[in-house]
């Protein structure tokens, strides 16, 4: 698998399992049963926008829901809603369903919700629709120096 994701974690030396899908997730409860694991275990990433065109990363437990209005408030924005699918692919390189906190076309601010870590190893997309990517939660933290907050509904 060839993907920004794969590459960037083998440019960094990364250690990190493939977990391949035998069909593409439309859900995180179908990636997490087809990954074999749990649920929250899996980091959901959603890019937010607020009106000026600022974009910021926001990842969450695979059940989760961003809030986005406490992640405006960190950011100091007036109003900010999930970017739409074109933004998404034009702003992390990924299309929607395999946006990564890792191997973004850009760098990006990444706020993470406290509850990521409390999981020794997560689950990120690989970039790819058809696999999923286990690592350490350590690394993927050293990896994304992210802000932490209070961010799910």
């Amino acid at each position: 698998m060839n993907t920004s994701v794969i590459k960037f974690l083998e440019k960094e030396g990364v250690d990190y399992r493939l977990l391949p899908h035998t069909k593409p997730a439309k859900t995180i409860e179908d990636a997490a049963k087809e990954r074999g694991v749990a649920p929250d275990q899996m980091v959901k990433s959603i890019l937010l926008r607020d009106m000026s065109g600022f974009h910021v990363l926001a990842c969450v437990p695979g059940p989760a829901q961003v809030d986005p209005t406490k992640v405006r408030a960190m950011f100091g924005c007036r109003r900010m809603t999930c970017a739409d699918a074109t933004d998404v692919e034009k702003v992390t390189g990924l299309v929607i369903g395999t946006v990564a906190p890792v191997g973004l076309k850009h760098p990006l601010p990444l706020i993470f919700d406290h509850a990521i870590k409390k999981h020794h190893k997560v689950n990120i997309s690989s970039g790819d629709r058809m696999a999923g990517v286990e690592l350490e939660t350590e690394d993927l933290l050293m990896l994304c120096d992210p802000m932490f907050a209070d961010i799910c509904r």
